[in-house]
């Protein structure tokens, strides 16, 4: 098991990695409030880990919550039943939520666990390889409305996070993929030589391979951890996580929540930011080709979804939480390795880019018909 930390002073907080954590109670045990426990999870990871869960908690009352799936459930309206399941069985502000899934239950749960009674303790248990690398950490909870992703939230950190790699065996193949994206991206962003690391060895991460999947999830908490230490409530450094998410954001909005995986959205974003950052002088031609070749390597779509035309795409990314004063602002890229802070670009230019369909399709890469948007 590694052990990361959060740098956040008092509310700082580990992150452990490794196999089989589940059934390490003594993990849960020193993270506990209280004496109630609730742990929250979806129709598809219930069956598969709450019972393990319930298990390792040591505490008198440990209920269970379990939710639709899927992206199209993170709402105001699952947030209430979380509410009224607490106040049901009237849970004290003394009391811990615990996050049983991926991103959808860990952003759901930290909301309501923010919300109730003005601040309630919650762990983050991520189940998807998206979760483990970006979701979990930093304490970004919120629920989706129609007209924007996210758009309503907290930030409030959890006590801990436990990210059990052997929960990814029972990952399906599109979410894994889709957890791929935020690993590459924190190459892009932050880190040259993890990029290069993953054009190395991005075919043992799709394998599965144990070793490569624990150092990518280890890689990209360390480097999601140092951001957020430096820049918790994202008023400068920590906005480059966003890389490719405001191009994302639209299209989950635009095509209906939960057509687009997260993580293939995201994918597309990225796709999107480095074409325009080449278009602005930013960022190398043959930079951009190694971009869209390890996305499409990793399996994910790069082609925007054709019924968002640039106008429409535009309008959906106005309903941003990094446009300043109506104006639009985007991360881009300098070079592999090095994100911009949010910056206004000319429209014109984004129009290009977005009216761009898809980009040059190398022989030697091979899609997958049941991915959307190559």
């Amino acid at each position: 098991m590694q052990t990361l930390i959060v740098d956040l002073a008092e509310r700082s907080y580990p992150i452990y990695i490794g196999e089989r954590l589940l059934d390490k109670p003594e993990l849960f045990k020193r993270h506990l409030e209280g004496e109630q426990v609730l742990v929250v999870t979806n129709e598809v990871v219930g069956p598969l880990y709450l019972e393990k869960t319930l298990s390792a908690l040591d505490v008198p009352v440990k209920l269970s919550l379990v939710l639709p799936d899927g992206e199209a459930y993170k709402t105001l309206a699952s947030a209430e039943k979380i509410f009224d399941f607490l106040l049901g069985h009237r849970f004290s502000r003394n009391a811990t939520l615990i996050a049983l899934g991926g991103g959808v239950i860990g952003d759901l749960v930290g909301f309501a666990a923010a919300c109730y009674q003005r601040g309630i303790a919650f762990i983050q248990v991520p189940t998807t390889l998206l979760a483990q690398v970006d979701s979990s950490v930093g304490g970004k909870t919120g629920v989706n409305h129609p007209l924007g992703k996210n758009m309503i939230g907290a930030f409030h950190q959890p006590k801990c996070v436990i990210a059990d790699t052997q929960t990814l065996s029972t990952l399906p193949d599109r979410e894994l993929r889709a957890g791929l994206a935020e690993v590459i991206k924190y190459g892009l962003i932050y880190e040259a030589t993890f990029f290069a690391w993953l054009e190395e060895n991005i075919e043992r991460l799709l394998r599965r391979d144990p070793s490569a999947l624990e150092y990518a999830i280890e890689r990209s908490c360390r480097i999601k951890a140092e951001i957020v230490g430096a820049d918790e409530r994202e008023s400068g450094l920590r906005a480059i996580l966003n890389f490719g998410h405001t191009f994302g954001h639209a299209i989950e909005t635009g095509t209906g929540y939960g057509r687009y995986l997260h993580g293939e959205a995201v994918a597309i974003g990225m796709s999107r930011a480095a074409d325009l950052s080449r278009r602005l002088g930013l960022l190398e031609e043959g930079e951009v080709a190694r971009i869209i070749a390890l996305i499409r390597r990793a399996g994910l779509p790069v082609a925007s979804p054709p019924e968002l035309d640039s106008q429409k795409f535009l309008e959906l990314m106005a309903v941003d939480k990094k446009n300043l004063d109506g104006k639009l602002r985007l991360i881009l890229l300098e070079a592999i390795g090095k994100a911009t802070l949010p910056r206004s670009v000319p429209i014109e230019i984004l129009k290009e880019t977005l009216r761009q369909s898809s980009f040059p399709l190398p022989t030697q890469i091979v899609t997958n018909d049941k991915n959307p948007g190559f």
